[in-house]
C-alpha cells in the first residue's frame, strides 16, 4: 500500500516533467522574446511558470496601482510646458484614510495672495495604503496611482518621503502606462489640457486642443430625428385643438356636474344639486355638527 502510493506522487511528478519540457522545447533559444514573453504570462501557458525576476517582471494591468504621482504639462508643451495640472485644493489629502498627503499651497511673490498650484507635496510611501481615494476624488486628474512597486531601500528617511520633483510626471507617460483610462478621462474632459483649460478655451470661443472623436461623431446624425420630430408636429396640431375648440363654448355654458348628469339622462331634483355617486346632495346646505353620545354641549 505503502509502495504504490509513492509510485503514484512520483509518476505524477515524471508526468508533469515531461509536459513541462515538451511545450518548452518550441521556446527554446527564444526566451527573450515578447511572444514568449506574453505566452509565459498567459492563463494557457502549460509549461514552466516561473519568472526570473528581476530580469523578466509580470505585467501589471492598467489599473493595477501602488504610490501616487502628480500630472504635469509635456515639458514640450507650446502653452503651458511643465505646468502642473494640482490646484492645491487639498481634497486628496482630507480624503485620505492614513493621512500621509501634506501640500503648501504656492503664493503670488508680487500680491501675496495664494494661486492655484502647489508650492510643496510631499506623500510618505510607508504610510501609504495604496487606496487610490487620492485620484478618485482629485477634481482635475492632477493625481493618479503609479504602477511602480519597486520602493525597496536601505534607508526610509531620505527615499521613502517622495516630494513634488520627485512626484511629478508628464501627462505621455500616465497615458503611456495605462491609455485606456488616460482615453476616458479625456473624453470626460472634452479634450487633452486641464480642465480649467478647457473651461477658459470654451468661454474665449476656441475648440479644445485635442477634441474627442467620441463626441464630434455623433453629433451629425442628431438632426435627423430633430427634423422629423418638426415634421410631425404640424400634422398632429389640428387634430388635437379641434376638439378643444368645440369643447369651449360646452364647458363655459353649464358647470361640470350639471353636464355629467345630462350627460346620464337625469335632471336633478333642485336647481344647483350635485350628483355623487348615486346621490344628490345640496352644495349650499347647513352643515350640523355631529354630537356624540353622552356629552353635553
Amino acid at each position: 500500500m505503502y509502495g504504490s502510493g509513492i509510485l503514484k506522487g512520483l509518476g505524477v511528478t515524471f508526468r508533469h516533467l515531461i509536459t513541462t519540457f515538451i511545450d518548452d522545447i518550441q521556446w527554446l533559444g527564444r526566451k527573450r522574446d515578447v511572444e514568449v514573453f506574453q505566452q509565459k504570462q498567459s492563463l494557457a501557458n502549460r509549461g514552466l511558470v516561473t519568472v526570473e525576476y528581476p530580469e523578466e517582471k509580470l505585467a501589471v494591468p492598467e489599473r493595477f496601482r501602488f504610490t501616487p504621482f502628480l500630472i504635469t504639462y509635456n515639458q514640450d508643451d507650446p502653452d503651458y510646458p511643465g505646468k502642473d495640472w494640482c490646484t492645491s485644493c487639498g481634497i486628496c489629502a482630507k480624503v485620505c484614510p492614513p493621512q500621509c498627503i501634506w501640500i503648501v499651497r504656492g503664493t503670488d511673490p508680487k500680491t501675496g495672495r495664494p494661486k492655484p498650484e502647489p508650492e510643496q507635496f510631499y506623500i510618505d510611501i510607508d504610510i501609504c495604503m495604496n487606496c487610490g481615494y487620492c485620484a478618485e476624488y482629485c477634481p482635475f486628474d492632477a493625481i493618479k496611482m503609479d504602477h511602480n512597486y519597486e520602493l525597496a531601500s536601505y534607508d526610509r528617511t531620505s527615499t521613502h518621503i517622495h516630494d513634488k520633483a520627485r512626484l511629478s510626471r508628464e501627462i505621455r507617460y500616465w497615458q503611456s502606462i495605462a491609455p485606456t483610462i488616460a482615453a476616458e478621462e479625456e473624453a470626460a474632459r472634452g479634450g487633452y489640457d486641464h480642465t480649467d483649460v478647457q473651461k477658459a478655451r470654451k468661454k474665449a470661443g476656441l475648440e479644445p486642443s485635442r477634441p474627442d472623436p467620441l463626441k464630434v461623431k455623433p453629433a451629425e446624425p442628431e438632426p435627423a430625428p430633430v427634423a422629423v420630430a418638426v415634421a410631425e408636429a404640424p400634422a398632429a396640431a389640428p387634430q388635437a385643438e379641434a376638439p378643444k375648440a368645440e369643447a369651449a363654448p360646452a364647458a363655459s355654458a353649464a358647470p361640470a356636474a350639471p353636464s355629467s348628469a345630462a350627460a346620464d339622462g337625469e335632471t336633478p331634483p333642485h336647481p344647483g344639486w350635485i350628483k355623487r355617486g348615486k346621490r344628490w346632495i345640496d352644495p349650499n346646505a347647513k352643515v350640523e355638527p355631529v354630537r356624540r353620545k353622552g356629552k353635553s354641549e
